[in-house]
């Protein structure tokens, strides 16, 4: 992952940020379970993050097939948050 961010051109403080991001939405979503505010916050976050690494991919020219992972990450996190609000 090192030397992906290092393609992408970012520093190692953004590699940091975007792993706390992660793992900070993941037990974000897990708390969604029992309180549905906090899902919707979470999915949100990670559906902005996975937007942002669309963006970034899409940016230094990377084709369809490497940008689709992240893509696909954006529309389930959306679709996670979509069913959390549906709860509400």
């Amino acid at each position: 992952m090192r030397l992906e961010f290092t393609r992408f051109g970012l520093n190692t403080l953004q590699r940091l940020l975007t792993g706390v991001l992660q793992l900070i939405g993941a037990m974000g979503l897990i708390a969604g379970i029992f309180y549905t505010k906090i899902g919707i916050a979470a999915s949100a976050g990670l559906a902005l993050l996975m937007l942002a690494g669309f963006i970034v991919r899409l940016k230094i020219k990377d084709g369809i097939y490497k940008s689709s992972p992240a893509f696909i990450y954006l529309f389930l996190s959306c679709l996670i948050c979509y069913k959390f609000i549906k709860l509400l």
